[in-house]
């Protein structure tokens, strides 16, 4: 009986997947388990498994097609069976193409009807309002009208910036929330009309869906989530004493792979930390999944270490080795991306003093972590230099307050200070 393969849904918020390649051709042999398609999702590129053994037939769905989750784009065929019917086109056979809940928001806020937007996807998606949006605009209007989104010119008027200063990143040049925001933190871009006008000395920089995706979850996190920050400085010479004993044992231990150990520990002192606000409720889990921020080429992706806590150090270093190697070559499986409960950014590496992350929805928290320098600081009431680092925790408000951060943001600088009671 032949078996039905589906763009899966590998995120809760996720509606539409890219095909990037198939790894099989129509007509060949697959078994069940053996890596079939890559997919680019919201999070990562994935590797996604044959759900069945046989033949590969009616594919419908090519490279670089965005499909919407749970449409059928090919099935596997039983040895010597021949496909009952026909797989429809990706667009939905109902007279109304699905709508984003975010399309659906713009459209209501313009008083648009979703009936007039076209779209060959089979999902209208922002970027068709707001082309809709400009394109009417055009046809109404002798003058052109900067092209932004809502929520882009709500925060510009709050924050008192004129659009006409910003150079939009979306869609037809259209100026996103993220825009806005890099306004704040940046110096002010060229007016529009300089940047029209020296064209020739710019250049469009393509990018991934990744990092589209992450671009605009980010932005939604930040506009969404409210954020409150604790730093704490930390003396880490017994954390480097610590490395330097398992280095004998572990040869590619990092002080990420011992951070996981004792984030972990405390996170298990302190549950509302690795917990999540999520539908209006306060949602505790049972499992440590510490995901590590990684960048790449396509942009930042979260590969999370699962169950953390019933690994030791030498589990933990092999599975963040064998994470980071997929995440850069774009080998990530569902299972890697999926689960995460907290989430740690290290950027000393980079030799960052100390930084604010964003939180990763729906987690409570992420852990910012700086480089280890030396600084003076006061030892037994005498000035002593001593190897610091800075943890700056961010932490949703909605679902750890003020002093349950503290509280567990004390524990783990107490576990770096003092880590003699986690050594395996």
């Amino acid at each position: 009986m032949s078996k039905d393969i589906v763009m899966p849904a590998l995120g809760m918020a996720q509606e539409t997947g890219t095909l990037l390649r198939w790894l099989k051709q129509p007509g060949d042999s697959v078994t069940k388990g053996e890596m079939l398609m890559e997919v680019e999702t919201d999070k990562a590129m994935v590797e996604i498994e044959a759900p069945a053994s046989g033949i590969l037939a009616d594919v419908t769905a090519q490279s670089g097609d965005v499909v919407p989750v749970g449409q059928v784009i090919a099935r596997i065929l039983a040895p010597n069976e021949q496909p009952s019917a026909p797989i429809s086109s990706h667009a939905p056979t109902s007279s109304t193409p699905r709508v984003s809940p975010l399309a659906a928001r713009i459209a209501a806020e313009h008083g648009i009807d979703l009936n007039q937007i076209q779209t060959a996807r089979g999902l209208i998606q922002k970027e068709d309002v707001l082309a809709y949006i400009e394109a009417q605009k055009t046809q109404t209007q002798p003058t052109t009208r900067i092209l932004a989104s809502p929520k882009a010119r709500r925060l510009a008027m709050e924050r008192g910036i004129s659009l006409d200063t910003l150079h939009g990143s979306g869609p037809e040049g259209a100026i996103l929330t993220a825009d806005v925001l890099a306004m704040t933190m940046a110096t002010p871009p060229l007016p529009r009309s300089a940047v029209q006008a020296s064209k020739a000395d710019t250049e469009a920089l393509a990018v991934s869906g990744i990092w589209r995706v992450m671009v605009e979850r980010l932005s939604q996190a930040w506009a969404t989530i409210p954020h409150f920050y604790l730093a704490r400085d930390v003396n880490a010479s017994r954390l480097i004493a610590w490395r330097e004993f398992k280095k004998q044992t572990i040869e590619k231990i990092t002080y990420t792979d011992l951070l996981v150990k004792l984030v972990t520990a405390a996170l298990q002192q302190h549950p509302r930390v690795n917990g999540s606000w999520q539908n209006n409720a306060l949602i505790l889990n049972h499992h440590y999944n510490i995901g590590l921020a990684i960048a790449v080429d396509a942009g930042l992706v979260v590969p999370v270490i699962h169950d953390a806590d019933q690994l030791n150090l030498s589990q933990l270093a092999a599975q963040r080795v064998q994470l980071i190697e997929r995440a850069h070559a774009g080998k990530l499986s569902p299972n890697d991306i999926n689960g995460g409960t907290f989430t740690i950014s290290n950027l000393g590496m980079y030799g960052v003093d100390a930084f604010n992350a964003i939180v990763n929805p729906p987690q409570a928290a992420i852990l910012a972590v700086s480089r280890i320098a030396e600084r003076v600081v006061p030892v037994n009431h005498q000035p002593s230099v001593q190897p610091m680092m800075t943890l700056t925790l961010s932490c949703d408000h909605r679902a750890v307050d003020g002093a349950r951060a503290a509280q567990f943001l004390d524990t783990l600088a107490q576990l770096i200070e003092e880590p003699l009671a986690l050594l395996d």
